[in-house]
C-alpha cells in the first residue's frame, strides 16, 4: 500500500521544469501524478512515476535534489462527503496530514496524502474499508 513518491527540488527559473520533465521522459519513466509547491526562491514537486527508483538515480544523474518519500492513495467516490469521510477516521485517532493531492474523474477520486505515520495511516483506513491504491496500479504503467 506503500507508494513511493519523488521529492524534487528546483529553483524557480524559467526551463527547470521542462528540464525535469524531460529528462524523466528520455529516461522512459511515466509520471502519474504531479503536485507543485513553490515559494520565491525554489519549488518543491511532488512526482508519482512508473519507476521511482530509476527516476531517483536518471535525476541526480543530472544533478537534481531529490528525494523518495512514502505515501498512500486512496480510491474514493467522486461524491460530496467522501473525502471527509477518510479524513475523519485519521483525525479520530489524532493523525495528522502533512500534504495531500488529488484527482478526481466521473465516479472516483484519487487522493494522495502524506502522515507523519504512514503504516498507522493504513491499518486505520483499511480497517475502516477506505480502499487505497497499491504500488503495483501505479507503477510501470
Amino acid at each position: 500500500m506503500i507508494i513511493k513518491q519523488l521529492s524534487v527540488f528546483l529553483e524557480n527559473k524559467s526551463g527547470r521544469l521542462t528540464e525535469l520533465t524531460e529528462t524523466l521522459g528520455q529516461a522512459g519513466i511515466n509520471m502519474s501524478a504531479l503536485c507543485i509547491a513553490d515559494t520565491s526562491e525554489f519549488g518543491i514537486i511532488r512526482i508519482m512515476v512508473s519507476d521511482p527508483e530509476e527516476a531517483l538515480r536518471v535525476l541526480r544523474e543530472k544533478g537534481f535534489t531529490v528525494k523518495l518519500t512514502d505515501v498512500i492513495c486512496l480510491e474514493i467516490p467522486n461524491k460530496p462527503g467522501a473525502l471527509a469521510r477518510a479524513l475523519k477516521v485519521l483525525s479520530r485517532e489524532g493523525i495528522s496530514v502533512e500534504y495531500m493531492y488529488a484527482f478526481s474523474m466521473n465516479e472516483k477520486s484519487l487522493i494522495v496524502i502524506r502522515t507523519e505515520d504512514i503504516e498507522n495511516t493504513i491499518e486505520l483506513l483499511k480497517k475502516n474499508d477506505v480502499e487505497l491504491l497499491g504500488a503495483g496500479e501505479l507503477y510501470n504503467t
